[in-house]
């Protein structure tokens, strides 16, 4: 047996899968739990919860900034918005057309104080400050003198070889049939627009599969022929609405929708309403699309640097910078691929945009090369695959720089990041329930919360030591011991010492540290210094963890290195 002492004094990797165990590299951990990783790679029992409000059904949570002074959380519930501010109180209870199984589809962009919600079966929708409060309205297509509305119209592939012939009707001069070449009419047809004649019609009637009743607001000369030629617009209750929004160079961008799934359309610019190409003149509005060998299902859209267009399989983005209808450079980067089933928040972390991989098990980092040519997407949780179990939702506070990931099962993954420090640690957060969704507001944590039958809105506070009325414990593990390249068969620890920081209490290895009865005053800050246990005996199944700092009663805790003494063998 050799004589050994090993300090670890950085936790920099947090958390890593058991298949990094061998590598003699890492300054990781086996297990951390309740516990975050500060700057100079130590560790502290995480905030405490405190209850927001309670709610009365599950909700997601999205943040609302009105202003630099006025912010609120937006809980989305089943047919339900309710507006709520920081300190809890419910600003505003209004009914939503989406139910909660429709929520986790929902994508939303702010400008201002107005945020406008897509989803494929709905039309937009768009939350306003009013004098009056809170309003939700439709999201509706500007509309031009002569009645027309400014909305992107297209040759859908199942119109393909269908013509159109059109013929006088009693209504008016204003109406016609339309009657189609082959079954193409369905009764979601009526209310929508078509492209026909140089004419906006709307589809006034349903007759059957071959025959509609349409309307027009200009005069028109009955054609002698069936049109070949015409276009349905883009988004309606047939066809479906768009799939993901954001806003970029001043124009308001749609990603994809039910029945288009891998086009873009962007507004005219400073005219968010506005989706007429018009002639191509550089203000005017654009629709590209995404081209390739797979089916491209957009998931989402973010402004960056570059417009970042996330598909089913891959990641594009277009450069242009002023972006106009003549020059439109976009080309795919990378072939990851997004979650298509539910949105997922991209964040923005030091620059770079942060998403879910299509498989689930990644958290990926779109970032620019040196040159600023090309996109690569970085695996941030390559050594840390375990902790990921079917995201549902996920948010970045930039102020704490942790990057939070809710999971299926109620745990919250925690991602600890500083880049300039060295500094990428995953680990989980727990509590009594489930975590349900997270947002940050204002460099504030808020989170739902479900425990039993009781639905809460919270936030965590560094001032509290518990989670409500519950304890939570806080767990980190060492990884096995490795010494020259070797694992060690046989371990005898004589000694654990903990160097700590303004801390109170404090188990290794399940013994209760020892610490001066003074630092237990109200106003003491804790202590500071080395603990140690001893006497700890031997181990011949080395695979496990060597040391564990642990604890759940609700006092500080802070810990800054770790050190073993003991004997090994090879």
């Amino acid at each position: 047996m050799v004589n050994f002492i090993k300090t670890q004094n950085t936790f920099s990797n947090g958390e890593v899968s058991p298949e990094f165990y061998a590598n003699d590299n890492l300054s990781g951990l086996s297990e951390l739990k309740n516990m975050d990783i500060l700057p100079g790679g130590g560790l502290r029992r995480r905030p405490g919860l405190t209850e927001v409000c309670a709610l009365t059904k599950v909700a997601k949570l999205v943040p609302f900034s009105v202003s630099d002074d006025e912010q609120y959380i937006l809980a989305m519930a089943d047919e339900r918005l309710w507006v709520i501010a920081p300190d809890g109180t419910l600003a505003q209870n209004i009914i939503s057309p989406w139910s909660y199984d429709d929520v986790a589809s929902v994508q939303y962009a702010q400008r201002f104080g107005t945020i406008i919600f897509v989803h494929p079966d709905y039309q937009p929708r768009v939350l306003q400050k009013t004098s009056g409060g809170f309003s939700l309205s439709l999201f509706e297509f500007s509309v031009n003198d002569n009645m027309t509305e400014n909305m992107p119209f297209m040759k859908f592939d199942d119109a393909n070889g269908i013509t159109i012939t059109v013929t006088a009707n009693g209504g008016g001069n204003n109406y016609a049939n339309f009657a189609t070449s082959a079954d193409f009419w369905t009764a979601n047809d009526v209310g929508g627009r078509i492209l026909l004649m140089g004419l906006q019609w709307r589809i006034d009637s349903f007759v059957d599969a071959r025959n509609v009743v349409a309307y027009t607001n200009s005069t028109y000369t009955l054609p002698q022929s069936p049109i070949t030629d015409w276009r349905e617009a883009a988004f309606g209750k047939r066809r479906g609405w768009p799939r993901s929004i954001t806003f970029h160079q001043d124009r308001l961008v749609f990603g994809g929708s039910r029945d288009w799934p891998s086009g873009v359309w962007m507004s005219q610019v400073g005219k968010h309403t506005n989706f007429d190409v018009g002639t191509g003149l550089d203000d005017e509005a654009i629709f590209i699309t995404l081209t390739s060998q797979q089916r491209q299902q957009i998931c989402t859209v973010v402004s960056s640097d570059n417009l970042q267009i996330l598909t089913s399989v891959g990641e594009w983005a277009i450069s242009n910078k002023p972006l106009t209808p003549s020059s439109v450079d976009i080309k795919q980067h990378t072939s990851v691929g997004s979650v298509a089933s539910k949105y997922l928040p991209p964040q923005k972390i030091e620059g770079q945009t942060v998403f879910v991989s299509r498989n689930m098990r990644d958290i990926r980092e779109l970032s620019l090369d040196d040159l600023c040519q090309n996109y690569n997407a970085n695996d941030l949780c390559a050594m840390s695959k375990h902790l990921m179990s079917e995201p549902v939702d996920m948010a970045y506070n930039p102020m704490s720089r942790q990057l939070f990931v809710v999971m299926d099962d109620g745990v919250m993954a925690v991602l600890n990041q500083n880049s300039g420090l060295g500094i990428s640690a995953w680990g989980k957060y727990t509590t009594s329930g489930k975590f349900i969704s997270v947002a940050v507001v204002d460099d504030e944590t808020y989170v739902v919360v479900k425990r039993g039958n009781d639905i809460s809105l919270e936030k965590f506070d560094a001032s509290a030591l518990s989670d409500g009325d519950n304890d939570f414990d806080f767990i980190a593990s060492g990884l096995p011991i490795r010494t020259s390249g070797h694992n060690v068969s046989r371990l005898r620890i004589r000694k654990i010492t903990a160097r700590v920081l303004n801390t109170k209490s404090l188990f290794i290895n399940g013994l209760r540290v020892a610490l001066p009865n003074e630092i237990y005053d109200e106003n003491s800050d804790g202590f500071s210094g080395d603990v140690s246990v001893e006497m700890l005996g031997t181990s011949r199944d080395c695979i496990d963890a060597p040391w564990q700092i642990h604890g759940n009663e609700q006092l500080p805790a802070t810990v800054l290195s770790v050190s073993l003494f003991g004997n090994y063998g090879i």
